[in-house]
């Protein structure tokens, strides 16, 4: 059974030391678009809340680090995300590459114009 987790800093904690950096990272990133929001658990994973409604997810995996949700952005920042689509409302990141942060922190900006 998988473990649930109360917070998330209990869930980055929950990751080899590696992964916690990245994770703590991502965070930092969708923060940076919405520095005065909430943080809670939901569907098991970390999210940062937009609204009451709304949140960016962000979750870490055996070989990425995923952001949810990603919907269809306009111009340059959808050219720019397109390599790390896994689905039509997710990017997935491979830890064996460097991860995009500013790009991940411009995702989250234009979801959080898209709900405002």
């Amino acid at each position: 059974m998988a473990p649930t987790f109360a917070t998330v800093d209990e869930y980055i904690a929950s990751f080899p030391p590696e992964v916690q950096e990245i994770l703590q990272r991502v965070r930092e990133a969708i923060r940076s678009a919405v520095p005065d929001a909430q943080e809670k658990i939901r569907y098991n994973i970390a999210a940062v809340m937009i609204d009451p409604t709304h949140a960016i997810h962000f979750a870490g995996w055996k070989n990425h680090v995923g952001i949810y949700p990603v919907p269809p952005l306009e111009g340059e920042l959808e050219e720019a995300i397109a390599p790390y689509r896994a689905a039509k409302d997710s990017a997935n990141f491979p830890y064996a590459r460097p991860i995009p942060y500013d790009l991940i922190a411009q995702v989250s900006a234009a979801v959080v114009a898209r709900y405002s």
